[in-house]
């Protein structure tokens, strides 16, 4: 279905897509890429030229602004993301725009061995005759969440050019490095100064996410013993070798990410770098409870230590640093958030859906830190690759569902 917001969100989306955002988890730097502030500066001019007030960029990299209220009501807060995920390259993206969908296979320019089609992402299945947009092939598209910035961006200017729809003040958030779990500063709550507030950052029409994975980041290095290697007998420790052992030892299933589904958690192995000196693995650790997560931990402690048993000349050490934690833990204590866009979702003919997120969204931390913040659809899908895309008009839906929800909070 048509919506008067389609010619707006295919141009936001495309411009916004075309950009080069991407975070960067090594970068010790806040925001950790200069290349999202490039983002940052156009939707600050951008909201500036649509009438948005206190509009400003922060110094650790978040843009915020004020749609002013047109009735007496709680501030709500609109939040999504301006980077774009570093597992695959995002460097020169060519958003293309497949008008009216056939319900065949969709080609890639740069990529002609691609296909995308319902036995690959069975949402297509019910597209045709809707406008998809994907990248070109080679990169991935930034949907995720290029599309949320553009809903938000376009709600917010379809709510100032019509002062007739009554609505409390909201308050926009674009942030810097969601991707890499540091999209939320510390300062983050009390300068966004929302009672409330919704991240648009979701799946499938009608999705209402007010569970997330909890989460922890796991570093372990292993110091060996260096030797040359043509002298190396009864001297070298090879700490390539033990990292190696160390991931065997590690379950292989039912608990990393492609033996896993629904509410299982899991212990993924992210990165290995390093020589036969020295060297390091990255991992996540997932579950959705906090003893599942507690557990999960406890086994990467345990397999490093009888590693290192094996081997005494080595120096194996292991540290495990929180994340974010499921929102659930404090949503569930106050549903008025989450009720509130169920109503909305449904205000605008879609039947709402609520599945736990297997990962996590600026909303995590924002709920632990005491903004109440489930997460709304958008229409991406097949996110983080070549093959991402997005129906306009799913994020027309959204769109209409921000209107509506911002209409249902004060009434």
């Amino acid at each position: 279905m048509r919506t008067e917001f389609d010619a707006e969100l295919e141009q936001r989306l495309v411009r916004y897509a075309a950009i080069d955002s991407q975070s960067d988890a090594a970068s010790p730097s806040q925001p950790s890429t200069a290349i999202q502030l490039e983002m940052s500066r156009l939707l600050v001019s951008e909201l500036q030229q649509i009438g948005a007030q206190d509009v400003t960029l922060t110094d650790y990299g978040v843009v915020l602004a004020t749609v002013p209220g047109t009735a007496p009501g709680p501030t709500m807060g609109w939040c999504a993301h301006v980077d774009t995920a570093p597992q695959f390259n995002a460097t020169g993206v060519k958003p293309v725009v497949h008008r009216g969908y056939n319900g065949g296979d969709i080609t890639f320019a740069d990529a002609p061995e691609l296909k995308l089609n319902p036995e690959v992402s069975p949402h297509l299945a019910g597209k045709q005759g809707e406008d998809i947009v994907t990248a070109s092939g080679t990169t991935l598209l930034g949907g995720d969440d290029k599309a949320g910035v553009a809903i938000a961006m376009t709600a917010a200017r379809h709510l100032l050019e019509n002062p007739d729809i009554p609505h409390g003040p909201i308050r926009l958030a674009f942030t810097p490095d969601e991707e890499i779990g540091r999209g939320v500063d510390p300062r983050l709550p009390a300068d966004l100064g929302a009672d409330f507030a919704y991240t648009f950052d979701g799946g499938k029409p009608g999705e209402i996410e007010f569970e997330t994975f909890s989460a922890d980041g796991a570093v372990v290095k292993v110091v060996g013993v260096s030797a040359h290697p043509g002298f190396a007998k009864g001297k070298m420790v090879n700490a390539l070798h033990l990292v190696a052992r160390i991931i065997q030892c590690l379950p292989q299933q039912r608990m990393t990410p492609d033996t896993t589904e629904g509410t299982e958690g899991f212990i993924h192995v992210s990165e290995v770098k390093g020589g036969s000196s020295e060297a390091e693995i990255t991992l996540i650790i997932r579950d959705f409870e906090l003893e599942g997560l507690a557990e999960k931990g406890a086994l990467l402690r345990q397999v490093c230590e009888v590693v290192g048993r094996g081997e005494p000349r080595a120096q194996i050490s292991c540290e495990i640093t929180p994340q974010y934690r499921n929102m659930r833990y404090w949503l569930e204590k106050d549903m008025t958030p989450v009720e509130l866009v169920r109503a909305a979702v449904a205000d605008v003919g879609l039947t709402p859906v609520s599945v736990p997120i297997r990962g996590g969204t600026d909303g995590s931390r924002l709920t632990e830190m005491g903004v109440p913040c489930p997460n709304i659809f958008t229409g991406m899908q097949e996110i983080h690759g070549p093959l991402g895309w997005i129906s306009v008009q799913d994020m027309a839906l959204a769109t209409q569902v921000a209107i509506a929800l911002a209409r249902r909070a004060v009434s």
